[in-house]
């Protein structure tokens, strides 16, 4: 199962990505400065390709994502001002 949805933050949309693999699913909230992403993702390699990334983690769907908070972040992720423990809704601003 995939689903996909649209998200406005500051005025511009971000991308809601959920897939379903195995009993996990994977979840990404896609902006056009970076990207939110679950356990299921792997931050050295955002870090390796300068991606604006910021992990979550113990989320299950959208709803959920979207109540998380920065678990970890890319280096590209300090730069633009985020932080450990920043509110989800806040990052989505600055990512969008």
């Amino acid at each position: 199962m995939c689903c996909s949805k649209t998200i406005k933050a500051a005025g511009k949309n971000i991308r809601s990505f959920l897939l379903k693999l195995g009993r996990k699913n994977l979840i990404v909230l896609l902006g056009s400065r970076g990207y939110v992403m679950c356990g299921y993702l792997n931050l050295k390699a955002a870090d390796k390709f300068g991606d604006l990334a910021v992990k979550i983690t113990g989320v299950s769907n959208i709803r959920e994502a979207l109540r998380a908070r920065v678990h970890s972040l890319s280096r590209a992720a300090k730069r633009a001002g985020i932080k450990k423990g920043q509110a989800i809704k806040d990052v989505l601003k600055i990512i969008a």
